[in-house]
């Protein structure tokens, strides 16, 4: 893609960036983020990808193991050389990044679904084990050479401890037998060379065997090393340097031994550099609420409630509003042209569209709608603000000429220009009428193009073209303040007079500047203020009278609930009804056994017939309960099937709607006053009292109820 570097940052691009590369834990990232620019739809929608998947993990609280981390690069050119040693910080810094990529290879194949794209990077690299071993083998938790490390160093250190226990042995024992004498100066011992000597008076030195190693500043102290010490000492010396180099000798293998692993190495490297910059972008994007918009490959860009995402970022910061955008871009409608009063919002519609089409042509993911769309262009050219040169002695409207030629020789159908104060700095009528041609080549060139414009001529143009469209930034007639809003489909006044009158301008030099302007002129701006003042009062009713529907729609899906409640209590009563008569239908059956059993039945027929009845209520009870079960399977089986292949389920709606055709029509036939019915799926039947349209009355003896007549089957 081509973009040149002034309109770069005329969008604010290396503000954007500068507001992200903080969130980088590396350098080297930050750095990255600052270069950043647009790049082929593929590689820029994967980036989109990841960054919305890395984005997900903070809104759905799974974390991914990936934290702060240490650049390597410096050490993987080093150890290529031969017989190079790494320090021990890098061994350990080594290790740590192989850790990492252990963990996020466990990690993301957790979560395919969520994760498809971040899966990818991760499995395409080799993990080796073999590293962090090799690392644990020579180094302690403490990024130390461990005496296992070799059987040499593990016996040369051994030496080293036995020889400084001697030395503190002998050391103590000289220590007290000269301390009883008065060879000794009163602070008894001191530290030279990280040696502990004794502090004997010089004028006793030659009565005190061992090494002198110094004197005092005044020369009444000799430091000396006691002889029984001196022997050890230089044994422990001479061990600490073997030990020395024995730790080169295995440090040098190590890093031979990683040298191996390089090519892993460094892929390791350059993944967790990639993955810093996908959760720097996603850092970014949930500070301004960014998404992944649908990426079109046909030119049709839809952008609703699109905010600019550093103005987002100041007002939230200052608590003031902000006010989102809605536009539409497409084939047949590539132009549009904004006009309405200064300070209404035009130049930031023009660059909320600019700078989000870099962010998402550079894989960064913008504020606005999710149901937004966007597709790529090959250039985004700009001219916005005063381009004055001082340096080049030019002026303003000679700079823009200068840059419009530019526009002019690179402009084609796979350009978006965005291009604020069409035309103006010269003569109103000779620039309008030269804007008015640079208009219509842009049109022939089939160029994406929004423009801002206070010229007329410019407006009527537009409204004659097929393919653009005019648009207001709205604005409030009655207060004269700017509604920040942009409405497409009608051009929009500039209101010089008003604002004019409103800041306190003289009523007569306002009126003698109307007398100066052609009569159509004032006429047509005049209408344009009338037009945009009933569009805001409709577009107001359009908002009352959704707000309306809405708190409609609530309260009848209120009723639906409550008539749906109201028809359970219902079947639960029929339900209970069905119950007690059951039971009183069996209590009934007990007394005339008790009354039986009086009049002097026996008691072996009574409890036969007994017995009887209760086999007869379990058969009854465990069939009702096996045939429920059976039938509820079978149902759930036959949905699981059938929900597997859209066209069975298309099938069984044409099926039930020719079913519940055929039911209305026998329905028709049956449903008569006097007809015994009973509610599906009860067993208790009624007889119909009254019919009103499709609500039955139905008389159960004892209570009357009203239901669909769909709910109803005859007996």
């Amino acid at each position: 893609m081509y973009i040149d570097k002034e309109d770069l940052d005329e969008l604010e691009f290396p503000q954007l960036l500068a507001e992200i590369a903080p969130f980088a834990y590396s350098p080297k990232t930050r750095a990255k983020i600052i270069e950043l620019r647009p790049m082929e739809i593929d590689e820029a929608e994967v980036s989109l990808k990841k960054t919305s998947e890395y984005l997900s993990s903070f809104e759905s609280l799974n974390a991914i193991p990936f934290d702060e981390y240490e650049d390597i690069e410096s050490e993987l050119k080093l150890m290529l050389i031969e017989n190079y040693r790494l320090e021990n910080s890098a061994f350990i810094k080594i290790k740590t990044l192989t850790e990492q990529i252990g963990k996020l290879q466990k990690f993301f194949p957790t979560m395919p679904e969520t994760f498809p794209n971040l899966i990818q990077d991760v499995s395409a690299l080799e993990f080796k084990k073999e590293i962090i071993d090799k690392v644990d083998k020579v180094f302690n938790r403490f990024a130390e050479v461990k005496s296992e490390a070799s059987p040499i160093l593990k016996s040369l250190r051994t030496e080293i401890q036995h020889a400084k226990k001697a030395i503190t042995e002998n050391f103590n024992r000289a220590l007290f037998n000269y301390g009883q004498s008065e060879f000794l100066d009163d602070i008894r011992e001191t530290i030279i060379d990280d040696q502990r000597v004794l502090a004997v008076k010089s004028a006793y030195k030659k009565r005190v065997a061992g090494r002198v190693l110094g004197l005092s500043k005044t020369g009444s102290i000799t430091y000396m090393q006691p002889d029984s010490v001196v022997k050890h000492y230089f044994k422990l010396k001479e061990n600490q340097e073997e030990e020395k180099k024995e730790i080169d000798k295995i440090l040098r293998k190590l890093t031979a031994e990683l040298a191996e692993f390089q090519p892993q190495l460094w892929r390791y490297q350059m993944y967790i550099f990639d993955l810093d910059l996908t959760r720097a972008k996603a850092k970014f994007a949930e500070l301004i609420n960014g998404v992944l918009p649908k990426i079109n490959r046909h030119k049709t860009l839809r952008l609703r409630e699109a905010f600019h995402p550093l103005l987002f970022l100041r007002n939230k910061a200052e608590n003031k509003t902000i006010f989102p955008q809605t536009l539409t871009l497409t084939d047949h409608n590539r132009i549009i042209c904004i006009s309405g009063p200064n300070a209404g919002g035009k130049s930031i519609t023009l660059k909320t569209v600019g700078l989000l089409q870099l962010m998402i042509q550079s894989g960064i993911l913008v504020p606005t709608h999710p149901k937004s769309e966007m597709f790529f262009f090959d250039k985004i050219m700009t001219d916005i603000g005063d381009n004055q040169s001082i340096e080049n002695h030019l002026s303003t409207y000679s700079s823009r000429l200068k840059k419009m030629g530019g526009i002019i020789r690179e402009a084609d159908a796979e350009t978006l220009l965005l291009i604020d104060e069409f035309g103006t700095g010269s003569d109103p009528e000779l620039g309008g009428a030269l804007a008015e041609s640079f208009l219509e080549f842009f049109y022939d060139k089939k160029s994406f193009a929004i423009i801002t414009t206070h010229y007329t001529n410019i407006k009527l143009v537009v409204e004659q073209l097929p393919n653009a469209q005019n648009a207001a930034m709205l604005f409030n007639e009655d207060t004269l303040e700017p509604m920040y809003k942009l409405e497409v489909g009608q051009a929009g006044s500039s209101f010089t007079f008003e604002v004019a009158e409103k800041n306190k301008i003289p009523r007569f030099i306002i009126h003698s500047a109307k007398k100066k302007v052609e009569h159509d002129i004032v006429n047509l701006d005049k209408t344009i203020v009338k037009l945009q003042q009933e569009k805001y009062e409709v577009e107001k009713l359009k908002s009352d009278l959704a707000e309306r529907k809405e708190s409609v729609e609530d309260k009848r899906d209120n009723l639906q609930k409550l008539n749906e409640q109201l028809q359970q209590k219902l079947f639960n009563f029929q339900k209970l009804y069905e119950d007690e008569h059951r039971k009183l239908q069996f209590g009934t059956k007990i007394e005339a056994f008790i009354d039986s059993y009086v009049k002097g039945k026996s008691r072996k027929d009574v409890v036969k017939d007994f017995v009887k009845i209760l086999e007869q209520e379990k058969f009854r009870k465990i069939g009702a309960d096996k045939d429920e079960s059976k039938r509820l399977q079978v149902v759930k089986r036959k949905i699981t099937q059938q929900l597997k292949k859209e066209e069975v389920i298309e099938k069984i709606t044409e099926t039930n709607e020719k079913i519940e055709e055929k039911r209305k029509i026998d329905r028709a036939v049956w449903m008569k006053i006097g007809q015994r019915v009973r509610i599906t799926g009860s067993t208790s039947v009624g007889t119909i009292e009254k019919i009103s349209k499709n609500k039955v009355t139905v008389n159960y003896g004892s209570f009357k109820t009203t239901i669909d007549a769909d709910e109803l089957e005859r007996i």
